[in-house]
């Protein structure tokens, strides 16, 4: 199959993929692979099979043509090629969780000179890196990384992407517990999807809707948290998009919960994590362990609370997610408190105060931690996040934790 072939079956893979004909395009596109002879049309296709394999939560398969199209690219040894292969592996493994592989290959794209090409994707590098980022509860960095993704979203007038940032700024937002930002982001993601998204895939309206969704029900704002998320999960099941199901049943769930309704909460967690264990999310699964220990908590049933942490923990350990760590300890220890259980007791404190230290959650100023209420926070152009009530009573000038690192010990 020569180049103008090649061309002519990836488009008609493509309007097939756009008019939601899922399987149909995947045959197509796996026919040229299989007849090509052209490098770049090989390159292009399997660009296209790595996007519709993450669209359906096949991870898996995603990271096998991520790795047969970075084989491509050196074959073609194009900087470009190589640096939109070096981005689809990084996706790849930040969709399983490889978090430090994903920081990684994102290294490997910055790092390459190639053309303007490859700086149209820097920004998209950046968010993949923010993701990791925050997937290793590496708070700071993974604000750095998602402040540059939106400077390149702005310069390069890429409203997609500027969607896609302030859904996990939103996300970001939730963790530190900043409730009223958690909103704010995936809100102006809805307002572009209003306003640029006429042609773009609904998938960004669910998306946004399902962030808005999790910030709403935080501020336990239930009602507007089930509109949402009902929103997104009716676009996830529209289109097949397995990944985005799993996170609304989880959400489900947890708004179940947050009304104490742990009887319609219990199947909607097995569910998401049916999906989650399938796909390979084990983020998405240890925070179902979480939502179900937090469910047995409510009944009281202290063992399966345990062990439902216990498989948090194991998961968040592979991962290397300290937050999710943090949590397990700070469950485990009200158990074992309410038991009168001393030395698990101890050591759940002593684990919880080093996941603390770890994570560096505490304001710079009055030096009291972060993320443990909802608060007002404000981030620094450095990244460093402060309380909002602290930045505006001191008044400072530049960062106290720039300054304070920067102070050498002969100068002190």
């Amino acid at each position: 199959m020569g180049q103008d072939q090649t061309k002519q079956q990836i488009e008609k893979g493509l309007r097939l993929y756009q008019s939601n004909q899922t399987d149909k395009a995947l045959h197509v596109w796996t026919k040229v692979l299989e007849k090509t002879s052209d490098p770049g049309g090989k390159f292009r296709v399997l660009g296209c099979l790595i996007t519709a394999q993450s669209e359906m939560g096949k991870y898996k398969d995603m990271l096998k043509y991520a790795l047969d199209q970075i084989d491509t690219a050196r074959e073609m040894e194009d900087p470009d090629y190589l640096t939109e292969g070096y981005l689809n592996l990084a996706r790849s493994n930040e969709k399983l969780c490889d978090f430090q592989k994903t920081v990684s290959y994102c290294k490997t794209c910055l790092n390459m000179q190639g053309t303007t090409v490859s700086l149209q994707l820097n920004g998209q590098v950046c968010l993949s890196m923010g993701n990791a980022f925050l997937g290793l509860s590496v708070f700071q960095k993974a604000l750095e990384s998602y402040e540059k993704a939106l400077r390149y979203a702005h310069n390069n007038d890429d409203k997609m992407l500027e969607c896609r940032v302030c859904c996990s700024l939103g996300n970001i937002y939730v963790q530190l517990k900043d409730y009223e930002k958690a909103l704010f982001f995936p809100c102006k993601s809805a307002e572009l999807v209003n306003d640029y998204g006429k042609s773009w895939s609904l998938k960004y309206r669910a998306m946004s809707q399902y962030h808005m969704s999790v910030a709403y029900r935080k501020l336990e704002r239930l009602p507007d948290a089930m509109e949402c998320c009902e929103d997104s999960m009716k676009i996830a099941l529209q289109h097949g998009d397995r990944p985005l199901q799993a996170l609304c049943l989880l959400n489900f769930a947890d708004i179940h919960r947050c009304r104490r309704d742990v009887d319609k909460a219990f199947p909607r967690y097995e569910s998401a994590l049916g999906i989650m264990t399938e796909i390979g999310n084990r983020l998405g699964q240890a925070h179902v362990y979480l939502g179900v220990a937090k469910c047995w908590l409510l009944q009281k049933d202290f063992d399966k609370a345990l062990d439902s942490l216990q498989r948090a923990q194991e998961l968040a350990d592979g991962m290397g997610n300290k937050l999710c760590t943090l949590k397990v300890h700070c469950l485990s220890e009200g158990i074992y408190r309410s038991r009168g259980q001393q030395k698990e007791l101890r050591e759940q404190v002593v684990k919880f105060l080093q996941c603390v230290e770890e994570l560096e959650l505490y304001c710079g100023m009055c030096g009291e931690s972060i993320g443990d209420r909802d608060q007002k926070l404000q981030a620094l152009p450095c990244s460093h996040i402060f309380h909002f009530k602290c930045l505006q009573t001191n008044g400072t000038k530049g960062c106290p934790k720039c300054f304070k690192s920067s102070m050498k010990p002969g100068f002190v």
